[in-house]
């Protein structure tokens, strides 16, 4: 009886192995490229930056002549600084700034989170249709709104107050919908277990969900607080007292009341991005995690 031997096709250790330093090849040339890639917009980032800071280290005289001279000149001066902190208001302004962008940030945090539960954890009629309301306000520009926000203040007799800036800002379709993703990833497991020990919504809200999302918690409050930091058009028209000012809206009376002093006006507007480079540098780890770790990234 012949028996038939069928031989399958063996690879010798050579052929085997040939894809893979043809991988590895492509994968170090792409990590090259992209290095050099980042090197370059790197670079294009951070010269205006460095002009900038180079201007304010210039001579108000000098800095008017144009940017060849401020680029030539080698005798750097702190009078600007000096000026901006001993005579102008911007200690006011770091005050409201801040004051206004923690309370923002604090409220954000938790009604957003609160509306994310809901949308997330909670079955009920219409949750579809009010998630998709929530979402088409991200396509509402917020210059829309602002002369009907200013008619809403000023019925409520909260102009030229620190509600005024915080309370239209609190709002934050961005900031539901991060908090919606990342609660829609957390096993619902956990939540079941919790209601057998008798917890109640509250309590599963505030003692099991938000204990895990602390990644997404730092990520939406430090960019909330950036956002209200950065904030011009909204206390620009709802402020007009000088003490209220946030840093914005003083740089802008700055720009207005120094006319051509260049160095003055790059001195305040470091002086405004300061505190946010510090806190980014703290927390830089705490933004990238949470930001992919949120639904930004699906």
């Amino acid at each position: 009886m012949a028996t038939t031997e069928t031989r399958l096709p063996v690879r010798t250790g050579i052929s085997g192995a040939a894809p893979a330093p043809r991988m590895q090849a492509s994968g170090k040339t792409f990590t090259r490229v992209t290095g050099i890639f980042l090197i370059v917009a790197a670079i294009l980032w951070l010269i205006p930056s460095l002009f900038a800071i180079k201007t304010s280290l210039t001579d108000n005289g000098v800095a008017a002549l144009g940017a060849q001279e401020i680029l030539t000149d080698l005798s750097p001066t702190l009078e600007s600084y000096v000026a901006l902190l001993r005579q102008g208001d911007i200690w006011n302004w770091y005050l409201s700034s801040f004051l206004t962008s923690i309370v923002t940030a604090a409220l954000t945090l938790l009604f957003a989170s609160m509306a994310a539960f809901a949308l997330s954890r909670l079955e009920f009629r219409g949750r579809a249709a009010i998630y998709l309301l929530i979402i088409i306000g991200l396509m509402i520009p917020t210059q829309v709104l602002i002369v009907p926000l200013f008619e809403e203040l000023r019925m409520l007799q909260l102009l030229n107050t620190y509600w005024a800036v915080i309370l239209p800002q609190i709002p934050s379709v961005i900031a539901v919908f991060i908090f919606k993703q990342f609660f829609d990833g957390i096993p619902r497991e956990l939540e079941e277990a919790a209601r057998v020990d008798g917890a109640g919504l509250w309590r599963i809200y505030w003692g099991v969900i938000m204990p895990l999302s602390r990644p997404v918690i730092a990520a939406v409050a430090i960019l909330t607080f950036v956002w209200t930091w950065n904030n011009l058009l909204l206390p620009l028209f709802v402020l007009s007292n000088p003490n209220l000012m946030t840093i914005p809206v003083g740089l802008a009376t700055v720009q207005g009341s120094f006319g051509l002093r260049y160095a003055d006006i790059q001195a305040g507007a470091i002086l405004a991005a300061l505190p946010l480079v510090v806190l980014y540098m703290f927390f830089q780890r705490q933004i990238v995690e949470g930001v992919t770790g949120s639904g930004l990234k699906g």
